[in-house]
């Protein structure tokens, strides 16, 4: 039996140990490596030749979109599965599947048959209606709130991004309240996080 070889990318060791666990028990899969960062996972890749990447898109060092953009100019033929917790993400093409923790391993593994065997996407049930409102959500951003996104992202205090786009300090903090108010994000980090998903900024 040709067994479906896995890498698994995840940086939540109680994640990868409960996947692993259940992957390596099933006669048709093949674990080559389990890895808690996208760096590594890169190197790794160089050198083996997986049928599918199990990733998260929430990871230190690389943003998982970032790592997924990489990963499909590099090896545009290995099929890629997000498993995330969270149920919105900017649309991007290069994911041949996409559900989220929650769900049980039967899915997981259904998924990975689907995608493999099957040469089918496989995602969520609420997926595309998740999408829809995200789409919806990143329309409401101005071009200005969008441009004072990516400088708070770049670490720029209030009065250097009211220097840099020519605006008053008042009218800086009028456009973060809106912006923390749309995105219904109430600390900086929590802004950056939810941009990096909306695809504000890379």
């Amino acid at each position: 039996m040709t067994k479906i070889k896995l890498v698994i990318v995840d940086d939540h060791k109680m994640f990868l140990d409960g996947i692993s666990n259940v992957l390596s028990k099933q006669d048709d899969m093949e674990i080559l490596k389990v890895l808690d960062n996208a760096s590594d996972a890169l190197t790794f890749l160089k050198s083996n030749t997986p049928d599918l990447l199990i990733t998260d898109i929430s990871m230190p060092e690389m943003n998982g979109l970032e790592f997924v953009k990489i990963i499909k100019k590099q090896y545009p033929n290995l099929k890629i599965l997000v498993v995330s917790m969270f149920q919105q993400i900017q649309s991007f093409k290069g994911i041949d599947g996409y559900l989220l923790k929650e769900t049980g391993f039967d899915e997981l593994i259904k998924a990975i048959h689907h995608i493999i065997i099957k040469n089918e996407s496989y995602f969520y049930d609420d997926y595309k209606s998740s999408n829809k409102e995200l789409e919806f959500n990143k329309k409401i951003i101005t071009r200005r709130e969008k441009e004072i996104i990516q400088l708070i992202a770049q670490e720029l205090t209030t009065d250097q991004i009211a220097d840099t786009l020519f605006i008053s300090k008042h009218t800086v903090e009028t456009h973060k309240k809106n912006i923390f108010l749309k995105l219904q994000v109430n600390s900086a980090v929590g802004l950056i996080k939810k941009a990096i998903y909306f695809g504000y900024v890379s």
